[in-house]
């Protein structure tokens, strides 16, 4: 298994809710004992748990199935089935989770995301000493347990750091790096992939430290998958600087100022904003000029990087010149700064997740006996065990969903009108057109 994972694709599964039970309590010397069928258990869910000890995905390097356990069924005697464990699936701390099918973001596991879950178990089926009535005093009839919620995720991992090292390869990115942790006890640096970045963090005197990411396979195409640039360039979009590093020396046969231009080409050509990060240029490799090649040199990328407001530091980082003043630089810029994290919002609910695996068909009639229109089916009991309809986002959803499926439609074209009473299984509420569907009484689960 390779040391270092920053994308892979799992499915996960949430689990079954227990069927209710049918049976009738039996004892000697009571012929007809009443309903005492249990509740069935409710499905585990599926849950994303930061784990600060990992920088890596490579437990879900190969991919495969994730499930959470099934709800127990219930049973005789009012007893109700186990519920199923939920499933934590511990992944590294700027993970963002995906809808494989979509590529829509479900939830970028950073910030305040420590513990979410993503997919709900099915709620545990009623058993039938629920349904007994003064007409129907032996019910043969429980509520099956709710169905499981399955989808096909995208894992990426997008690195949390304040500064991002960036520029062609053997410009002296990882040299920086490592000079910067070598120069005092404090600053600490580790190794964040096999490929040669790293991640550490830089710790100066009067507490300013930051944290600073190498980033490497940066070539010309990298935006268009070009190298391993593509797979790298994503570990930029959080980072709040670039120190942008060229070889001043041009002793691998590239001139600096047109490596500084295609590498800025490469981070507009990705998107993500990549092209409005605030960068500081380091000429490094200023140990194998003249004085007057230095100048030159310097001159040339001033020229470029100051109108646009980039300052440029000559450094030497195998003899040290110059990097203490250019970690400096960095570390005061990075605090002029927004400090805020770039978290990424989710661009597809909970609650429509789990809605794109629900099938069946809706039934829409009116009960002539209890004068209340009637709403069924597979479909409707599965949205209302992930959705909850005492939040008003999740109240939202469930408007939405009865009018995306026709059943408001249908309602009408049965003659509803405003102040008549729905019932979606144990629930039931008032219909005013003008709303929908209003909040009524919550009468059964």
């Amino acid at each position: 298994m390779p040391d270092f994972v920053d994308r892979a694709r799992i499915f996960i599964k949430s689990g079954k809710g227990g069927d209710g039970h049918v049976s009738f309590y039996r004892e000697k010397f009571v012929a007809n004992g009443g309903p005492d069928g249990g509740d069935g258990g409710r499905g585990g869910d599926v849950i994303f748990v930061v784990d600060q000890g990992l920088n890596s995905l490579a437990d879900y390097h190969y991919g495969g199935k994730y499930k959470a356990e099934n709800g127990q069924d219930g049973g005789r005697k009012r007893c109700t089935g186990k519920s199923g464990a939920d499933l934590e699936l511990k992944v590294p701390e700027g993970t963002v989770v995906r809808e494989a099918s979509t590529g829509r973001v479900i939830v970028d596991m950073s910030g305040e995301n420590r513990r979410v879950t993503v997919l709900k178990g099915g709620r545990g089926g009623t058993g039938n000493m629920h349904y007994a009535t003064s007409t129907m005093q032996a019910p043969h009839y429980a509520k099956p347990g709710g169905e499981a919620s399955e989808v096909e995720v995208l894992l990426e991992l997008k690195v949390i750091a304040d500064v991002g090292l960036v520029g062609f390869p053997n410009v002296g990115k990882s040299t920086i790096l490592s000079r910067a942790s070598n120069a005092k006890p404090k600053i600490a640096g580790y190794p964040f992939t096999t490929l040669h970045p790293h991640l550490g963090v830089v710790s100066l005197e009067e507490g300013k430290s930051f944290v600073m990411a190498d980033i490497p396979g940066l070539i010309e195409g990298a935006a268009d998958g070009a190298g391993l640039g593509k797979e790298f360039l994503r570990h930029i979009e959080r980072t709040r600087l670039l120190l942008h590093v060229v070889d001043a020396s041009g002793m691998e046969g590239r001139d600096p100022v047109q490596d500084l231009s295609v590498i800025n080409r490469e981070l507009s050509g990705y998107g993500a904003g990549l092209e409005q990060i605030p960068q500081i240029v380091a000429a490094n490799k200023t140990e194998l000029l003249s004085e007057a090649e230095r100048e030159e040199v310097l001159d040339r990328l001033r020229a470029v990087c100051e109108p646009a407001g980039v300052p440029v530091y000559p450094i030497s980082a195998v003899t040290g010149e110059g990097l203490k003043e250019l970690l400096y630089a960095v570390a005061v810029k990075r605090e002029e700064l927004p400090g805020e994290l770039v978290v990424f919002s989710p661009e597809v609910e909970r609650e429509e997740l789990q809605a794109a695996a629900a099938t069946g068909e809706i039934d829409v009639s009116y009960d002539e006996k209890e004068h209340m229109y009637v709403v069924e089916g597979t479909r409707i009991d599965r949205m209302l065990g992930y959705t909850n309809l005492d939040s008003e986002k999740g109240f939202a959803f469930f408007q939405k969903f009865l009018k995306d499926n026709g059943v408001l439609d249908r309602l009408n074209a049965l003659g509803i009108q405003d102040g008549d009473t729905v019932r979606l299984y144990g629930h039931q509420f008032d219909y005013y057109h003008s709303e929908d569907i209003s909040h009524g009484n919550d009468i059964d689960q």
